[in-house]
């Protein structure tokens, strides 16, 4: 069934964040009410991911715990790396700036942390899970073999293990999101991920196409691909 674009805003997908001061740390501004949803990850637009981290760290710059074991690689190379101390950074991880790791958020053992990631209180990446120019908002798990590109997870998210957010078109042309309401629609993105609402539960070994859209408290059965756009509340199971 096809829904409509005017259904997938930031406050529908994420009610979360109406409470968003309970939270610790730092999150960034989700687009307005009238505003595709999809812009938060367009690096050109004045409140994207990108734009809103790089602010974000000239304020606090290079900040990394002290604490931290000697495995543990950083790169700052092309931005800082600011990690709150009261982070949980396992052996072995691998981190490079511009990124934001925020308070009681679990990197575990052999993680990948690639630039422009923003990763909110209590959220997980898990071993050997790779997130790319990705947020993931509080209490979002990428926790076993995951791939996160582009991509948003909003609060409460499962990724099951060996899940990928695919971000790429094969032909490298731009992504289109489709099952909308009015037809398809050219996001104008090379690189598009998944955005996917509060409280989704996606399977072990699932696949989500580029340009995926996920509402709230929806379940996605293992071994699925999955493409286009599902409203709130769907239970997809083929």
């Amino acid at each position: 069934m096809a829904v409509p674009l005017a259904s997938l805003t930031a406050p529908q997908l994420w009610p979360s964040m109406a409470k968003r001061n309970e939270y610790s740390g730092f999150i960034p501004l989700l687009p307005e009410q009238d505003e595709i949803i999809w812009t938060i990850i367009d690096p050109t637009n004045e409140n994207s991911l990108k734009v809103q981290l790089n602010n974000l760290l000239e304020q606090f710059g290079h900040l990394v715990p002290d604490s931290l074991s000697d495995s543990i690689s950083i790169d700052d190379s092309k931005g800082p790396v600011c990690i709150d101390d009261r982070a949980i950074i396992g052996e072995g991880v691998r981190i490079e700036g511009p990124c934001y790791i925020g308070p009681n958020a679990e990197i575990r053992h052999t993680a990948y942390i690639r630039p422009y990631s923003w990763i909110c209180c209590g959220a997980v990446v898990g071993h050997a899970s790779e997130v790319k120019h990705s947020l993931l908002l509080p209490e979002a798990k990428a926790p076993h073999f995951n791939y996160v590109g582009d991509s948003i997870l909003g609060c409460g998210v499962n990724l099951g293990a060996g899940c990928k957010l695919s971000n790429l078109r094969n032909d490298e042309r731009s992504v289109i999101v489709r099952g909308l309401e009015g037809g398809d629609v050219d996001s104008g993105l090379r690189k598009f991920g998944a955005i996917i609402g509060d409280n989704v539960a996606i399977g072990c070994n699932a696949v989500t196409n580029p340009g995926v859209i996920i509402g709230s408290e929806s379940l996605i059965w293992p071994n699925l691909t999955i493409s286009g756009a599902h409203a709130a509340g769907s239970t997809i199971k083929e």
